[in-house]
């Protein structure tokens, strides 16, 4: 069976959670933190950037997507190595733009709840200077 080609949409999802959540979220804070010391401190220039990768959305999607293209044999326009080499950029840049729309949703989101607290605090002085 011949994948279709809009199933790139769906393995960027994959390859943009797995990469987001790794390199950004707090579940992996500890890891993350070795890595940039180690992305900082290291005595050789490829550990460096070995350790950089767990550090940056962007670096680690490459890595991600070649895992999935593996895991799933996509392959886009052509069936042979060439296909591979499309989708695995194709995913990489929807998965970055799906990263990039995502933290923009969630600093509007952190935004909105800031202003929302700080008028529940003027609200509550207010309150309580009329009292």
């Amino acid at each position: 069976m011949v994948p279709h080609p809009y199933w790139f949409f769906i393995l960027a999802i994959v390859v943009a959670c797995i990469a987001w959540t790794i390199t950004k979220e707090e579940i992996f804070k500890e890891p993350r933190n070795y890595c940039i010391e180690k992305s900082k401190s290291s005595n050789t220039i490829w550990k460096r950037k070995f350790f950089y990768v767990f550090t940056c959305e962007y670096c680690f999607s490459h890595y991600i997507t070649l895992l999935v293209l593996i895991i799933t044999d996509y392959k886009l326009l052509y069936q042979n190595w060439v296909g591979y080499v499309i989708a695995g950029f194709t995913i990489v840049w929807v998965a970055n733009i799906y990263m990039s729309l995502y933290n923009i949703i969630r600093i509007d989101l952190k935004k909105g709840k800031i202003i929302a607290e700080e008028e529940a605090e003027n609200l509550k002085i207010k309150k309580q200077t009329r009292i």
